[in-house]
C-alpha cells in the first residue's frame, strides 16, 4: 500500500487496485507508521494488535500482515 504522511486528513482509498492511506501524523519517530496501523485497523474493524508492519518502516510503500488470517495488504516485492 502507498502511504502519504503529513496529510490534511486521515483517509483510506482503493484506486487502481491499490490501497492508499493518508495520515495526518508526520513521518518522524514512527508516528506515521503507528497512525497507519490504527487507521487500517479501524477500516478493517480489527484491533491494531492484529496488524504488523512487515516492510516499509521508512518508505511510503508498506506491507502489513493481518493476524488470524492469510491476508497481506501492500506490495510484496
Amino acid at each position: 500500500m502507498r502511504v502519504t504522511p503529513g496529510a490534511s486528513r486521515d483517509d483510506v482509498k482503493i484506486a487502481n487496485g491499490r490501497v492508499q492511506l493518508r495520515v495526518t501524523a508526520p513521518p518522524a519517530d514512527g508516528a506515521a507508521n503507528d497512525a497507519v496501523i490504527r487507521l487500517l485497523a479501524a477500516a478493517l474493524d480489527r484491533p491494531p494488535r492484529d496488524l504488523t508492519l512487515l516492510r516499509g518502516a521508512t518508505a511510503r510503500i508498506k506491507l502489513i500482515a493481518i493476524a488470524n488470517g492469510s491476508s497481506h495488504f501492500g506490495r510484496s516485492g
